[in-house]
Order: structure tokens, then C-alpha cells, then sequence
């Protein structure tokens, strides 16, 4: 499929610059109104029917945006935070919106291109070292570990509407994405479970009807390339086709030297989707859609940034006993408690990013595959009431293979494995049905739904040790990948056949909900929108841990919990460029169990209360857009986690992860404020800029494995504080429409936590990104156009520590993972 994807797109790409477009000429952009009233909040009907410029669907089109007609206003872009289309300035909701030109311009290819902080109120970070799950978080709601079967991430994700279930597979390569809309806050009532912290909803281009699209494909360092083809066909019988394929590809930034082993922040994407929209009737569309994507990935390196950081006596190893002993102890001295383990002497301690490892390691490339298949019907029964139906099927298959750490997280002993090789293979399938009734009656808009979701995941994981060191450290062999029987847990390869399995899982969740919001503009107070709504959920879950340390297990789980989530909104429209708005919210995260625990200990579910003010402006005759808010939430039932790794070679559960997940008592208190900035300073210079402020205190909770002592808990992934900035300026280059475009944005987070139960902290980051374009280029005689850029991301090569362990520093010493190098290319692309 990959080698098909990239010769199509370069066909495609000789024959659009050489071939005409079937429509011809690129119409020009219509005036029309807004949407008719079931598509629309009441209050554009009564006081806000401004003239807006919709670009056609035509072979050179812009990203789908709505925009005022004055050249000197910023964007309006349609989101669909309320389930219909609604003008983002007027929505009563913190929203960050990407739309395609942004994700251009920061050669965003997949969500983990997010995580420098373009959004700073958005925390996106690999689980683990791993590219293949992603940790999202909004406003201090990031789960510690949301990677395993019957657990769940406190923000949702959504692909054209569609709940996302897993955290795998979320970094696969975006397919033509129209727009990114962040929802900040609890979308209890509208999106439903598991978006106590907000939304993510990503929403692809639909096809238009109209012959035309584009082909992409670019070079760069660490062998990198990418290639595209986006296709719409034109309607024919009714029925518009649209063809997106994507390859992403770059080679290891950490290289193995283990020869015939990938190195590390490797991947390798491709994906395709297609999707069809079929309009028999002029009140009927039903939009069709099949997507499919694979990515080859290996984790980020975790290497030792310091060793024996408590100043521990350094002891050596007894030749005869092997034991660990003081300095100049006689033969057959007891083993010295109080000491640390020498270093190999191949082991060096970095405290910056390394491009080379110095233990070569097995690493296989993990694989992520994803796949789904949508329906979205919509019928306009009256004018001013459509009828929506989302059917969707989804499924990821991961397997894992993550032996990021090398001799950089396990002590060096005589004749001892070592390199935990962290190994799973997950499966997960999900069915989901929405029915929506979408509509408006007099002063009023409204929207109706039920909800139901069906998923079953299961997993099987391993950790066999992948080396062993000679008796001196000074070299060391590959344990063989293949184990006969009697396998144990220090005897075991990494073939499946021979997996000593630590663990082994499967889970089911049902859940059925029934959700309504009403919008009331009153006739004789028309500034002022009053909003409510409400959810109310039946969450059902249940599974078995059926195998732990090789051996079959039945611990069963089962959590059955029922709720009702509401929300009301304050809107008052100051003036018709000052919207304000207050909004109380509640949300949950679902109850589960930890798979990680040794007998699937169930937990309960979490739930925040939100208390939001905000303001969105635009000032000085729609030059400035300033929008702020601030927001109280207060959770309880806090999942806690608290892990724990058998350090000790002798014991029968030697490398064994055992995690626990406790409700933390009491409250967590979560307080912040955010605010975005963008200025069109002449008609081709706009510069922006964003800033979040966060604080969490979560209570002390009983830690498990310490006896139920309370432990201080640590919210990972949140900065205090975080800001982003940009500038953007286009010099017009003739009449043609040509245009020299320069982009730079700038990004800034304080250091944070990376794990609940460690009091340490990550490094704070500074990234800057760039782009230059010189944009629509005429390269045909129908239309044709190429646009060549040249892009860096961290410009100035910026090294910092985004995730950072201290578990091993009585051992050995803190690890940690680095950001990615700098990397650029260049990349051209033809609309035809």
C-alpha cells in the first residue's frame, strides 16, 4: 500500500501539472447569508445576519473558512462545538481552532506534532517513551496511564464526531484534516464520557463535487520524506468521491548499534481514506467514509542523565560470591545494603540529548493499525429541524515492542540480563450509534440526542530482559529471541511463542446516554442567549485479568455506575463585536480497573464541576481579536496511580510492572486562566500570541505499595505556565495571486511532572518553528498552481527534558526522554 501511495502521488503530480482541470476556471467566491436556522444559533436570525464570503469548492480553493467580507478582519470560522455550525466568536466556549493553513505552516503531520505547545492549554506527550499511545490533557485533566484495556483518557478525541476509544493509534498520519477544534473545559452534555478536561475533535475535508485536489511530497534530514495525494472526483448520479493518501516517513534521530535493529523516534506512516457523499434529494445527504492507516514507530530514547545522584557509596562486586560489597572488602564479605552498583564500564551518563546509544539493543519497529468505517445521514425533515444519524465502527491492533532504555534503566550486575524490552499486543474494536434532532422554533435552537457505545479490547504483555552482561561489564551478548520450554520469567525470548506473559486482559464497555440543549434569545432581550443542557449516562464495564506471571488467573471486574452531567450558559453580546458569556459544567472520566494490578482492582470514576467566565473581542475596527477566560473546577474521586518494578534478578516476578489506581479522597482544585491575542497589523502582516495559566493541588492519597501511607500526588504534563506566539506575513508578488509567505511561531512551557508519585520535574522548553513559502506559482493553462516552502521545526535546535524518571536513583540514577532534534526539508505542492 505505501509503495502504491507514493507512485500515485507523484504521477498524480506530473499529470496535474500538465493536465487541465475538468471544471475549468476557478469560479469567484459567492456572497451568500448565513445557514438556514436549523444549522445556525438563534441569535444570527434576530440580530446578526452579517454578509459573509464562503469560498467555492474549486481546484485552488482555501481551507474551508468563513470569512467577513472587510480585507482587514481576522478569519470567522465556523466550529461545531454546539453540534451545529455556529461562528466561532459567538460560540460560548473556550475553542482553539487549527484549520490547514496553521497545520501547514507548523508542518503538523500527526498530533504528537502538537506537543510543542501551538495550543498551550493542549498537553499532548507520548505514554512512556512510546509514539504508539499519545497522553492528551486540557487544563490539568491528563491521565497518568490510559494505555491498557479497560481505562480511559479524561479528554476525547472524536474524528468527524466519532469517539476515538483508545489512546493507541492516536499518532497515526492526519488524513486532509479541514480544521482541529480544541474544546477547553468539561463537554459533559454535548461529546459525553471521558471529556471532563475538553474535546478534541478533528474534522477532514468532505468531498466538494468538484473535480480538483492537490499532490504533496517533500525531503528533509534524518532521511525524511512525505508524499500526498487528495483527490475530489467530480458528482456523478449524485454522488461526489474524495481519495486522500498520505506517507510520512523519517529514520532514526538515536541510532542502535546493534546491526539489523531500527534506532529510536523512527516512523514510518501511510494511510488512505475515501469517502463519498451522496445527495439524492435536496433535504437528504448521507456522507460514506472508509479509512485505514499503518505507522511503524520505535519510542524515544530513555538515557541515563545522572548517576547515584543521593551519594551513595560506590561498591564492587565480589569475584567469587558476585555479591555486591563495600570498597576493599575481604573475600566473602555480606552483601553491602547501603551501596550502590558500579557503572559498565560501557555505560556513560548524558546529561544531553545523545544521537548514538552505546548498548546495542533489539528493537523492533512497533505497529499501529487503524481502521473505520462511518455514516453520517442527514435529513431536513421541516426547514427548521434536521434529523442526523453517526453510525461508525472503529478498530486499533498495536503491537508494541519498546526497548527504549537499554543498560540506561537497569543496574549493571556480573553474568545479569538486562534491557527491559517492554512488549504488547492490544486489540480493540468499538461500534457507536448517535441520533441527533438539530433545530429551532422562535427564539429558541435546540438539540436532542442519544448516544450508544460498544467496545471490547484485550491485551497480552511481556517484559523479557533482551541482553546480559559478561562478568566484568566490560561487553555483553543478545539473549536468543527464541526460548524452548521450560520458559521462565529470567528465561524467556521475545518471539510471541516464547513470551513469559506478565499479564493478560480483556475488557467490555457499554454506554447509553441521552443528552439535550436548548438556546433561548429572549424577543425583548435579543443581546442575551440563555443556554441549557444536560446528559445523563448508564456506564457499564466489566472484564477478567486472566493471566499474571505466565499462570491462569480469574480476577474478574465489574463497574455499573449511572449519572446525569448538566450545563448552563450566560451569553449577553455587549456590542456585536464583544460576546460574554459565564457557563457552569460538570463532567466525568468513567470508572475501570488497572490491568497493570495483579487482580484487576476496580476504581471509581472521577468527576469535575467547572465555573467558567469569558470574553471574546474584537476591537479597532476588527483588526484585534482578544478572547480570555478563567475557570474554577473542582474534582473528586481523583485515579490515582502508584507503580511499582521488581528491581531484584532472583525473584520470580523480577521486572514485573504492578501498578495500582486509587481514587484520591477529597478535592482537587484546579484554577487557570487563558487568553489568545492575534492582531492584523496591515492587510499582510498578522502576529499572535496565547498563554495559559494552570494550577492543580490534588490531596494526599494511600500508596499501596507503602502501606497505605499518604502519598503527595503529582498532576503530569501540566506547566503553570505556557504561551505560544506568531507572526505571519504574505508579500503579494504580482496580479497572479502569487505570494512570498513567512511564517515563525515561537512556544514556551515551564517544566513539569511527568509521573503522579515522583517529586520531579521535567525542564522547561522554548520552541521555535518557521516556514517560508513562495505560494501559488501558475504552473498550467487551466488553473494550475505549486507552491514550494521550505520548514524547520526547533529552529534553534533546543534540547530539554519532557519526561523524567528518579524511581532508580537509590540504584542507579535518573532517566530521562529528550525532545526531538531539529529537523527541516523542503516540500512542494500542486493544486489542480
Amino acid at each position: 500500500m505505501k509503495n502504491y501511495l507514493q507512485g500515485a502521488a507523484f504521477a498524480a503530480l506530473a499529470y496535474a501539472v500538465a493536465q487541465p482541470a475538468w471544471a475549468g476556471d476557478a469560479p469567484a467566491p459567492v456572497e451568500v447569508t448565513p445557514p438556514n436556522p436549523a444549522l445556525t444559533i438563534g441569535r444570527h436570525q434576530a440580530d446578526d445576519q452579517k454578509t459573509i464570503v464562503v469560498a467555492q469548492a474549486t481546484p485552488a480553493s482555501a481551507p474551508t473558512t468563513v470569512a467577513q467580507a472587510a480585507t482587514s478582519a481576522p478569519e470567522e470560522v465556523l466550529v461545531t462545538a454546539f453540534k451545529r455550525e455556529t461562528l466561532l466568536q459567538e460560540t460560548p466556549i473556550a475553542i482553539a481552532v487549527v484549520n490547514t493553513e496553521e497545520l501547514e505552516k507548523r508542518h503538523v503531520q500527526s498530533l504528537l506534532d502538537l506537543a510543542g505547545g501551538a495550543i498551550p492549554s493542549l498537553r499532548i506527550a507520548t505514554f512512556e517513551a512510546r509514539q504508539s499511545a499519545l497522553t492528551v490533557g486540557i487544563r490539568g485533566i491528563v491521565p497518568f496511564d490510559a494505555n491498557q484495556t479497560a481505562r480511559d483518557q479524561g479528554v476525547g478525541i472524536y474524528l468527524d464526531g466519532v469517539y476515538l476509544g483508545r489512546q493507541q493509534g492516536l499518532d497515526t498520519a492526519l488524513l486532509d484534516v479541514e480544521r482541529i477544534e480544541v474544546l477547553r473545559g468539561p463537554q459533559g452534555t454535548l461529546f459525553g464520557r471521558n471529556t471532563e478536561g475538553g474535546a478534541v475533535s478533528i474534522i477532514t475535508k468532505a468531498p466538494s463535487g468538484v473535480f480538483g485536489g492537490r499532490v504533496t511530497g517533500g525531503i528533509g534530514n534524518f532521511g525524511s520524506y512525505s508524499s500526498g495525494l487528495h483527490l475530489d472526483l467530480p458528482t456523478t448520479a449524485n454522488i461526489a468521491v474524495k481519495i486522500d493518501g498520505v506517507i510520512e516517513h523519517q529514520n532514526a534521530t538515536v541510532s542502535n548499534p546493534l546491526a539489523g535493529q531500527t534506532g529510536w523516534d523512527y516512523f514510518n506512516r501511510y494511510g488512505g481514506r475515501i469517502a463519498a457523499r451522496w445527495t439524492p434529494a435536496a433535504n437528504f445527504t448521507a456522507d460514506i467514509a472508509v479509512d485505514s492507516g499503518v505507522d511503524y514507530n520505535t519510542p524515544f530514547y530513555s538515557q541515563l542523565v545522572n548517576y547515584n545522584p543521593n551519594k551513595k557509596t560506590v561498591g564492587v562486586y565480589d569475584p567469587v560470591t558476585l555479591r555486591l560489597v563495600a570498597p576493599g572488602s575481604p573475600a566473602g564479605a555480606p552483601t553491602c545494603s547501603t551501596c550502590i552498583a558500579p557503572l559498565s564500564p560501557l555505560v556513560q551518563v548524558h546529561a544531553d540529548r545523545q544521537n548514538v546509544a552505546e548498548i546495542g539493543v533489539p528493537q523492533q519497529q512497533s505497529l499501529d493499525k487503524t481502521d473505520g468505517a462511518m455514516a453520517l445521514l442527514k435529513y431536513e425533515l421541516l426547514p427548521d429541524l434536521e434529523l442526523r444519524s453517526i453510525t461508525a465502527w472503529r478498530g486499533v491492533s498495536t503491537d508494541q515492542w519498546d526497548n527504549s532504555g537499554g543498560a540506561h534503566r537497569t543496574i549493571f550486575a556480573p553474568n545479569a540480563n538486562f534491557s527491559r524490552y517492554s512488549l504488547s499486543m492490544l486489540q480493540q474494536h468499538q461500534f457507536s450509534q448517535e441520533f441527533q434532532a438539530i433545530g429551532s422554533f422562535p427564539q429558541v435552537d435546540y438539540v436532542f440526542g442519544l448516544y450508544y457505545f460498544n467496545e471490547h479490547a484485550s491485551e497480552k504483555a511481556a517484559t523479557p530482559s533482551s541482553n546480559k552482561w559478561n562478568a566484568t561489564g566490560t561487553g555483553y551478548t543478545i539473549n536468543s529471541e527464541i526460548v524452548f520450554p521450560p520458559i521462565t520469567s529470567a528465561n524467556q525470548g521475545w518471539d510471541p511463542s516464547s513470551w513469559f506473559v506478565q499479564r493478560a486482559s480483556r475488557a467490555k464497555a457499554e454506554s447509553y446516554s441521552a443528552f439535550g440543549s436548548l438556546t433561548w434569545t429572549p424577543a425583548f432581550l435579543e443581546m442575551a442567549h440563555l443556554t441549557a443542557g444536560g446528559r445523563y449516562t448508564q456506564d457499564k464495564r466489566d472484564g477478567v485479568l486472566f493471566t499474571v506471571v505466565n499462570l491462569p488467573t480469574n480476577f474478574p471486574f465489574k463497574f455499573d455506575n449511572s449519572r446525569f452531567d448538566p450545563m448552563v450558559t450566560l451569553a449577553y453580546d455587549a456590542t456585536p463585536d464583544i460576546n460574554l458569556y459565564a457557563t457552569y459544567a460538570t463532567g466525568f472520566r468513567a470508572g475501570g480497573a488497572n490491568d497493570r494490578s495483579q487482580t484487576f482492582t476496580a476504581f471509581g470514576p472521577e468527576e469535575v464541576k467547572s465555573y467558567e467566565i469569558g470574553a471574546k473581542t474584537d476591537l479597532f475596527d476588527r483588526r484585534v481579536r482578544l478572547n480570555v477566560a478563567g475557570y474554577i473546577m473542582d474534582r473528586t474521586g481523583t485515579q490515582t496511580d502508584f507503580d511499582n518494578v521488581d528491581t531484584n534478578p532472583t525473584s520470580p516476578t523480577f521486572n514485573l510492572h504492578t501498578e495500582e489506581t486509587r481514587n484520591a479522597p477529597g478535592t482537587s482544585k484546579i484554577r487557570g486562566a487563558e487568553a489568545e491575542l492575534t492582531v492584523r497589523v496591515t492587510d499582510g502582516l498578522t502576529v499572535g500570541a496565547a498563554y495559559s495559566y494552570t494550577d492543580v493541588k490534588v490531596p494526599a492519597t494511600p500508596n499501596p505499595f507503602l502501606g497505605n501511607v499518604l502519598f503527595p500526588v503529582f498532576v503530569v504534563f501540566t506547566p503553570p505556565n505556557a504561551a505560544s506566539a506568531f507572526l505571519d506575513y504574505e508579500l503579494p508578488l504580482g496580479n497572479g495571486g502569487m505570494s512570498a509567505r513567512f511564517h515563525l511561531d515561537a512556544n514556551y512551557a515551564d517544566a513539569t511532572y511527568s509521573f503522579q508519585a515522583e517529586p520531579v520535574k521535567t525542564d522547561s522548553s522554548f520552541i521555535v518553528n518557521g516556514r517560508v513559502a513562495l505560494s501559488e506559482i501558475p504552473v498550467g493553462s487551466f488553473g494550475q498552481t505549486l507552491t514550494l516552502s521550505v520548514w524547520v521545526r526547533n529552529l534553534a535546535d533546543e534540547t530539554h527534558i519532557y519526561r523524567r524518571s528518579a524511581a532508580n536513583a537509590n540504584v542507579l540514577g535518573d532517566y530521562a526522554n529528550f525532545n526531538p532534534p531539529r529537523t527541516f526539508g523542503i516540500e512542494g505542492s500542486v493544486r489542480f
